[in-house]
């Protein structure tokens, strides 16, 4: 069995000192993140993270910049993901958009509020994204390269 990790993306959204989380069904109960999921076969991050933000919270979201790319895994026995977070803007929120299964709620948090819910957090990895993103840490959106079915002949 070959080891490899999982790739999810996440989108960082702040507005006026709030961050846009969902609020999800778990095995743990409900828990908060951000606007996360993995990467499907044929799709750039980018496209990921665009589609995932929608999917989960009926908002366009528009990536600016990579904020992290974090390696994580609970225990020794537990998966390894590979968490590719983005920050940016978005817009066109369509109230009426489903969400997908297992989303409850979006909801504008401040840090401090999500500090305050670390035992609801999905994983350390959300509030670690909100510090990041908020220590400044920005890199651009050229660092990533998408090479699908391109051939090398």
């Amino acid at each position: 069995m070959v080891w490899k990790p999982h790739v999810t993306v996440a989108a960082i959204i702040e507005r006026d000192g709030r961050f846009l989380l969902v609020e999800e069904h778990t095995s743990n109960g409900l828990q908060f993140n951000q606007p996360a999921g993995h990467l499907e076969e044929n799709e750039t991050l980018i496209a990921a993270v665009k589609r995932e933000a929608l999917e989960e919270t009926g908002w366009q979201f528009e990536p600016e910049q990579i904020v992290s790319i974090q390696l994580w895994r609970k225990n020794p026995r537990a998966p390894s993901f590979l968490r590719c977070c983005f920050s940016g803007q978005c817009h066109s929120h369509d109230p009426n958009h489903p969400l997908d299964e297992g989303i409850v709620a979006t909801h504008w948090l401040t840090r401090e509020e999500i500090h305050d819910q670390k035992h609801r957090l999905r994983s350390p990895l959300v509030s670690i994204a909100v510090d990041e993103y908020l220590s400044g840490q920005r890199y651009p959106l050229e660092l990533l390269k998408s090479f699908i079915d391109i051939d090398h002949g």
